[in-house]
């Protein structure tokens, strides 16, 4: 029986103080299901988490008071003795939230953007920036996480259609984790051209099928693409 595949070599990314990839060992990272605003509930699930040995805690910025919420949460924390970092799960408006709440985008340790989720074409290209810019203003490292859900469907339809003109066509799931990562990794080297270093970049997929997911993974494997974290 074959062993576990080794582990391949990545450039670490420094998470509010924790490492995640280079080397390090896996990170273990929970997510809250409170509303953010809700400042007491969401303090309590965290040292919850905290406690049960989760290492880095997510939390969803979707509106100003959750972004109102998030230094008061961190500091929150510090007081009672917990330093575990926040990342901001920040959907189709987070360039506005981080833009109208510096103290927001101080306070969290990561930001998490999914490419599908950030505007569509000349405003995706905008928004997606001015998430990036605000990352390096504050020194902060990113997520970007591509949902099969929320697919960019340009992308998607492009590849479909050069796939039905092909002469060797293969499946429509296999173009679909194409699309995939093409979107992380279109998205990361947009993040590198916008200034924002590797060791700031972490890709990450949402597959709601475990065959599909495992099979996405391989494929990025295969690729042999190993600039940037993936996981």
């Amino acid at each position: 029986m074959a062993g576990p595949a080794a582990r391949r070599q990545s450039v670490g990314v420094d998470v509010g103080g924790v490492l995640v990839g280079g080397g390090a060992p896996v990170v273990v990272q929970s997510m809250t299901n409170t509303d953010t605003a809700d400042i007491d509930a969401t303090v309590k699930q965290v040292m919850q988490l905290a406690r049960a040995g989760s290492e880095i805690v997510r939390i969803t910025v979707d509106r100003d008071e959750a972004a109102a919420a998030v230094p008061i949460i961190r500091d929150r924390l510090a007081f009672m003795g917990y330093d575990v970092p926040l990342v901001g799960d920040f959907h189709y408006i987070g360039h506005k939230l981080l833009t109208d709440h510096p103290a927001c985008a101080e306070a969290t340790a990561k930001y998490r953007i999914n490419p599908g989720n950030v505007g569509f074409k000349a405003k995706r290209d905008t928004q997606f920036s001015t998430l990036i810019e605000i990352a390096n203003r504050y020194n902060k490292p990113v997520r970007i996480g591509v949902n099969w859900g929320s697919l960019d469907e340009e992308l998607l339809t492009k590849l479909m259609d050069e796939n039905a003109a092909s002469v060797a066509p293969i499946s429509a799931s296999a173009v679909q984790r194409e699309a995939i990562i093409q979107s992380a990794l279109l998205s990361a080297q947009r993040a590198e051209a916008l200034g924002m270093g590797r060791d700031k970049i972490i890709l990450s997929t949402k597959v709601s099928d475990v065959q599909h997911l495992i099979a996405v993974y391989q494929d990025w494997r295969r690729a042999a693409i190993m600039r940037y974290i993936w996981g």
